[in-house]
């Protein structure tokens, strides 16, 4: 497949013929398709994958953003959803049935493995969950049921890699269809399909949408991959995309490239002060070369985003809350990949935190270094 230029994905790729020279795409805020006479009507009803029908299915607006999203992860096709859960159940859901078995990640985003472990389990469908850096380990949990391998690499809140290129080759191998989450690093960083990974998953709310204003997903991967998802979950479920968020995804694409160095260098820069404060245990960012990831890290990423985590040294959880509660300028939210600058204290979603009741995760936003490192430091001295 020919790849294209970022700027041609982001500009132009889809727009060649928009109504009327329109610069921006339209918002086809409708929910229904007319047609000419009978037999267009008829087409259009017998292959809903390749035709405007019913907005349920597929619109306009949607479709252009799919065109780029599958083009920015080197896929043959995209297909955009109402939100990140939407994307990874489905992506998930067209290649098990009863009987299968399922081996993840775990510390994978909490509601996959609770997709995986408990609602999966209702249907028969088994799991089994590995820690997933050691391929070994993850050949090792395989069964003559597994049917799928879903991967997240990153991890949340503790940023762990797997090889992709071994992963997608041991898949294959056994005739498992490899899946991905890639939010962290977004296409802009990495490709796993480069690397023989089927499928890939995004959550568009994250660094796609950029602006912390829309909820969305989307899967990329092949046209036979991406084809079944649409006719055995897309349309039997209803995750439908509205157009105005696919439209708002749109906008918020055509900067990506541009944003993503800023998190980037932020997540860098705090991640290296922070590592110096003597406050500070260690700190998860992958790349890091103190990481013990990081050649595995530079092999398969060209940069990371703005989310990382860093243990303070100690374990009483008042003067975690003082740390969190004296951040002026880290907003304290669920979700990250906007503009902003985040904090998520392991300890507030988890009852038990145990040693872990000092692992804060940051979303380093677009504001100046100056202005975030300082607040981070201030924090710190006023906690600890």
């Amino acid at each position: 497949m020919q790849r294209k230029h970022i700027t041609e994905i982001l500009h132009y790729l889809g727009e060649e013929d928009l109504p009327s020279g329109a610069v921006n795409p339209p918002l086809f805020q409708t929910s229904i398709f007319s047609f000419k006479d009978f037999d267009d009507f008829s087409t259009a009803i017998s292959d809903e994958t390749n035709h405007f029908l019913y907005t349920r299915g597929n619109n306009p607006t949607v479709n252009i953003l799919e065109q780029k999203l599958a083009a920015l992860e080197h896929a043959e096709r995209a297909k955009l959803f109402a939100s990140g859960v939407a994307a990874i159940v489905s992506s998930i859901s067209a290649f098990v049935q009863s009987g299968d078995h399922i081996v993840t990640i775990k510390d994978c985003y909490s509601w996959t493995s609770t997709y995986v472990a408990k609602y999966m389990a209702r249907f028969g469908v088994e799991h089994t969950f590995v820690e997933g850096s050691d391929a070994n380990e993850l050949e090792a949990a395989l069964r003559p049921n597994t049917k799928i391998i879903y991967l997240e690499s990153p991890t949340t809140f503790t940023f762990k890699l797997q090889d992709l290129t071994e992963v997608a080759s041991l898949g294959r191998s056994k005739g498992i269809k490899t899946i991905i989450d890639n939010t962290w690093a977004t296409p802009i960083y990495q490709n796993p399909i480069d690397f023989g990974v089927d499928l890939v998953v995004h959550s568009a709310s994250k660094y796609l949408g950029g602006n912390s204003d829309v909820v969305g997903g989307v899967v990329a991967g092949s046209n036979e991959d991406i084809k079944r998802i649409f006719e055995k979950e897309f349309l039997n479920t209803g995750a439908v995309p509205d157009p105005f968020a696919a439209w708002l995804i749109l906008r918020g694409i055509r900067t990506l490239h541009i944003r993503m160095p800023v998190h980037f260098q932020n997540a860098m820069e705090l991640s290296r002060r922070l590592q110096e404060n003597e406050a500070v245990e260690y700190v998860l960012y992958p790349m890091l070369e103190s990481s013990d990831q990081y050649s595995l890290a530079k092999k398969q990423m060209r940069g990371g985003s703005g989310l990382f985590s860093f243990k303070l040294k100690t374990r009483d959880i008042d003067r975690i809350k003082r740390f969190v509660n004296s951040l002026k300028f880290f907003r304290r939210a669920v979700s990250w990949g906007g503009y902003e600058s985040l904090v998520s204290p392991y300890a507030v979603s988890h009852r038990d935190p145990g040693e872990n009741v000092s692992l804060i995760r940051i979303h380093a936003g677009l504001e100046e270094i100056e202005v975030l490192s300082e607040d981070l430091e201030s924090a710190i001295r006023s906690a600890l």
